[in-house]
Order: C-alpha cells, then sequence, then structure tokens
C-alpha cells in the first residue's frame, strides 16, 4: 500500500500542536494579566468625589489619625464614612464660606447625606471585617496605601483573592504592633519576620491552614 501522507505532516502536526499550546498559553497569561490590571481591579485609578477631599491635606498635613473620621475601624466590619458633622467639626470655623466646601455645609444644614463615591468595594460574597484586622495588627497602610500622599483617594491594591490569600499565608509579613495600626509609612525597629512571627504568637492570630480556609472569607 501506498503512504498516504507526505513525511512531512509529521512535522505539521507536531507545530501546529506546538503552536495551538503556544496560543493557548499566551491566550491564558493575557486574561491572567487583564485581571490583574489596573483596568479591571481599577488599582490606582483616582476617584472623583462631590467635594475634592484630600488625604494629603488632612492626613499628610494636619496630621489628622484615621480613626477621627473612621471611628468604627477598630469595633466594626465596616470603616464609616464620617458624617457631616465630623467635617463641621473644624469647617464651621476654617473656609467656613468657601464655595468648594458649600456642598458640606448644605448637607449639615438638611441633614441630606454626601453621595461620595465609593473607592473600595468587595463583592458580596466576600466578608471582610475592619475590626478583626485591626486587632491583629494589620495597619491602614498595609491594604489601603499611603494615603497620607493622595490628593484624591484610590484604591492602592487588587484586592483580589490572591492578594488577600499572599497575606493569609504570610501573616508575619504584615503585623505590626497595634500602636501603629494607624502610622503611615512605619518601619519595624528590627527584622519584619521575626518582629511578626512574635505578633503573631501574641495576637493569637490562626494558622494559614484556617486562614486560608474558604469558610473564612465567604459565609
Amino acid at each position: 500500500m501506498s503512504q498516504i501522507f507526505h513525511h512531512s505532516a509529521n512535522t505539521l502536526v507536531r507545530m501546529t500542536m506546538v503552536g495551538v499550546a503556544v496560543i493557548v498559553g499566551g491566550v491564558g497569561w493575557v486574561a491572567y494579566e487583564f485581571q490583574q490590571s489596573a483596568y479591571q481591579t481599577r488599582a490606582t485609578q483616582p476617584r472623583e468625589q462631590p467635594i475634592p477631599f484630600s488625604h494629603v491635606h488632612h492626613v499628610g498635613g494636619l496630621g489628622l489619625d484615621c480613626r477621627y473620621c473612621h471611628t468604627t475601624v477598630e469595633t466594626s466590619s465596616f470603616a464609616n464614612i464620617p458624617p457631616t458633622k465630623t467635617c463641621m467639626n473644624c469647617h464651621s470655623e476654617i473656609w467656613a464660606t468657601s464655595p468648594t466646601l458649600e456642598p458640606v455645609r448644605a448637607s449639615f444644614r438638611t441633614g441630606a447625606s454626601i453621595q461620595w463615591t465609593r473607592v473600595h468595594d468587595l463583592p458580596d460574597f466576600v466578608y471582610f471585617n475592619h475590626g478583626i484586622h485591626v486587632a491583629k495588627g494589620v495597619g491602614c497602610e498595609t491594604c489601603h496605601g499611603r494615603v497620607d500622599r493622595m490628593p484624591l483617594t484610590w484604591q492602592e491594591n487588587t484586592l483580589q483573592m490572591n492578594w488577600c490569600i499572599d497575606c493569609h499565608r504570610n501573616p508575619e509579613k504584615a503585623v505590626r504592633p497595634r500602636e501603629f495600626i494607624t502610622s503611615m509609612g512605619y518601619q519595624p525597629t528590627g527584622n519584619q519576620e521575626e518582629i511578626g512571627r512574635r505578633l503573631v504568637q501574641e495576637y493569637k492570630i490562626q494558622d494559614a491552614r484556617t486562614l486560608t480556609s474558604c469558610s473564612t472569607c465567604h459565609r
């Protein structure tokens, strides 16, 4: 019987298989990079707000502690947006007639909430508790970045699951003494991992197996 396929067919098949593998791998890589991109996660993209609130001025310049405005961050799962009264504690005297701050004064007069644009918004199927993270020594800067350098607030990190899991696997790389929770630009006074391992024990942080269990964040 004569040969049906030319001997070069074997080479063609091999090249086709390699080409398909390269294309599939390339598509997978592009999809992964897209999922991690700022376009998809909106990380590092400043959010326009109804009032141009500057953390650079309030935190970096005036030195306000995060907890002055976000009063529930240590006790609640939700870090509250401050009521207008908090703004008026200062702005009834400072910049009291500024046109830029008229929406704040209007909110105070009428009781209508200012419609701030949310910056950090986890999916509904993710459970996150601010209070427990603060109690375990996770600083504001760890998740939110250097807000003292943000003229307009943006999301510093992707907030995707792999980012959370990296920290849950190795919490000693992130935890700090509780007295430095709101400190911006915190620098450990020694080796971070050694300090972290001690704090993991002191703060009774769960082991990595528990922290990476599905039920820890998905309830």
